[in-house]
């Protein structure tokens, strides 16, 4: 026996052996810890795979498909005008208002398909970080002025770190773009089709997870009450789309509208039900439709291979770590408050690696920071971490790697904390 070769199977071994002979179970921190990890990857299945990352999956596996590489390329691709590529990339981003999780399918799918690197980091970034509805709702609970600074940093924030990543890395996107081999033209489906298909998508996903606004009137309350039938009627009108240009059979449409009209009728406080019997119809009516639909359920699934067990893996860690909102894991949250206080260059970066690192859902991070103010964080590190946090998480670092590999990833996750941190000690020398 080659002893050598034996040496890291038995490192592990031995590694694993006293981390279990260690375990400190029955400690009230451990246990609670474990306890919050095991709660907020049951919340996130509950809340955020169902609702967020499947349609995601599908949006993805769409743009794969049914977007073509010369499209992507013209708007998007090292060669495309930069102003045009940039602000491509940070509208689609904005109009998505998506959590960093639910924005990596996306991600992956036009870097995949031929975008520029730095088009493609704006667009990763601004999809989680420059949403509407949380730049108005930062403003409201927070402050007019901090809520500005906001929108004001993050859209900054797409286009410089975009711009420094493309710089960075050019020698890389000029080897990986040579190899592209860009298809003839096709002229097959119109534009305006594919434009409608897109936007039903887009519809079902941000309407089916609009939040629950604090205040109960005006338009954004207004429209949270109607969410689900909003959302209805774009998948019965998607659902039209798909049997009148995309060629799936009637009859496989209308079964799955019936059953899932049936469980939002009988379980209307349930729409978990009607929403996944939508989506399960769906993939059925695609798999048996075509070569080409059966290429965009192939491409979703390959998605939802490649990020769901990284995601949920995060998401473990981030909760044993961190725990959720309002909870502590192994952490206490009163070592993050005493070192968030006043406005020095510790508490920013300290804000920027904690929002970095902890997994915000989508708005959840502003009633998190009205607490930690509420405790002593100051304005600087609270803007630190509004601009770090809901544009990264553990889950999307991980999931990011799997896309871009290590070495880019390292330097964007250092290019907002770095920034994060910059903005946050000059808007609290300020106000």
């Amino acid at each position: 026996m080659n002893w050598k070769s034996e040496l890291k199977p038995l490192g592990i071994i031995v590694a694993v052996f006293f981390a279990a002979f260690f375990l400190p179970v029955g400690l009230h921190r451990f246990d609670n810890a474990l306890t919050e990890a095991l709660e907020l990857v049951k919340w996130y299945a509950q809340e955020h795979v169902l609702l967020c990352l499947v349609p995601a999956f599908f949006i993805a596996g769409a743009i794969g498909v049914f977007v073509s590489q010369n499209a992507v390329m013209k708007y998007l691709g090292a060669g495309a005008k930069k102003w045009v590529a940039y602000l491509v990339a940070s509208v689609s981003g904005t109009i998505l208002a998506v959590c960093s999780c639910t924005i990596l399918p996306l991600f992956a799918g036009i870097y995949k398909r031929g975008a520029g690197l730095g088009p493609a980091i704006a667009f990763l970034y601004s999809g989680p970080a420059i949403s509407v509805l949380s730049i108005i709702l930062t403003a409201r609970i927070l402050g007019f002025e901090i809520g500005v600074a906001r929108a004001v940093g993050a859209i900054g924030f797409s286009l410089v770190i975009g711009l420094i990543m493309a710089f960075i890395f050019r020698k890389e996107e000029a080897e990986r773009t040579a190899g592209i081999q860009l298809p003839p033209e096709e002229t097959g489906r119109p534009l305006y089709q594919t434009i409608i298909y897109f936007f039903l998508m887009v519809a079902i996903l941000v309407f089916a997870n609009w939040g629950r606004p604090d205040v109960q009137e005006g338009a954004w309350w207004t429209i949270f009450q109607i969410k689900w039938l909003v959302t209805g009627v774009a998948a019965l009108l998607f659902g039209a789309v798909l049997v009148v240009w995309w060629h799936h059979k009637l009859w496989k449409i209308v079964v799955t509208g019936v059953v899932a009209a049936l469980f939002a009728f009988l379980l209307p406080h349930e729409p978990l039900f009607a929403f996944s019997a939508g989506f399960l119809g769906m993939t059925w009516s695609a798999s048996t439709a075509d070569e080409e639909n059966g290429e965009w359920i192939s491409s979703s699934w390959g998605f939802a291979k490649q990020i769901l067990p990284l995601l949920l893996m995060g998401v473990f860690v981030a909760g044993f770590l961190l725990g959720r909102p309002g909870n502590e894991g192994i952490i206490p949250n009163e070592w993050v408050a005493a070192v968030v206080g006043g406005n020095s260059l510790f508490s920013n970066f300290f804000a920027s690696i904690v929002g970095a690192f902890m997994y915000f859902a989508t708005l959840t991070e502003v009633p998190i920071v009205q607490g930690l103010m509420g405790s002593g964080m100051g304005k600087g590190p609270a803007l630190s971490l509004l601009l770090a946090g809901p544009a990264l998480s553990l889950p999307n670092m991980l999931v990011i790697r799997s896309v871009i590999g290590t070495k880019m990833t390292a330097v964007f996750v250092a290019l907002v904390i770095v920034m994060a941190t910059a903005t946050g000690m000059i808007y609290g020398a300020l106000f």
